[in-house]
């Protein structure tokens, strides 16, 4: 599978995976076709993964990515941002071409 993570992503997953998750914890990332650029995402940090999902180990971090996910992150570059207008990971896909000036909308 071929996605990457950008330094600022990663620092925010391993924040969060400290924050809210137990030692061993993964980053359960759920993506969906939806929002303003064609795809949205369901974050959360979790034990272990769900029946179907694949554990993706990328510099120590486990994500937690079903088979849905693990399609639409093809070619995607995971980002941060923290600006006035959106804190969050941001999905740069340069297959899909978007709205606005995001990549992917992220719920929590």
């Amino acid at each position: 599978m071929s996605f990457e993570i950008t330094p600022a992503a990663e620092r925010f997953i391993r924040l969060m995976i400290r924050a809210d998750g137990a030692q061993g914890s993964g980053f359960r990332l759920s993506v969906t076709p939806g929002g303003c650029s064609g795809l949205a995402a369901n974050i959360s940090v979790k034990n272990q993964p769900a029946p179907g999902e694949s554990v993706i180990e990328r510099n120590g971090v486990k994500l937690f990515l079903n088979a849905e996910t693990r399609i639409l992150l093809e070619g995607v570059t995971i980002d941060f941002a923290d600006t006035a207008s959106q804190t969050g990971l941001v999905f740069h896909d340069p297959k899909q071409k978007a709205c606005g000036s995001h990549g992917l909308d992220t719920l929590q």
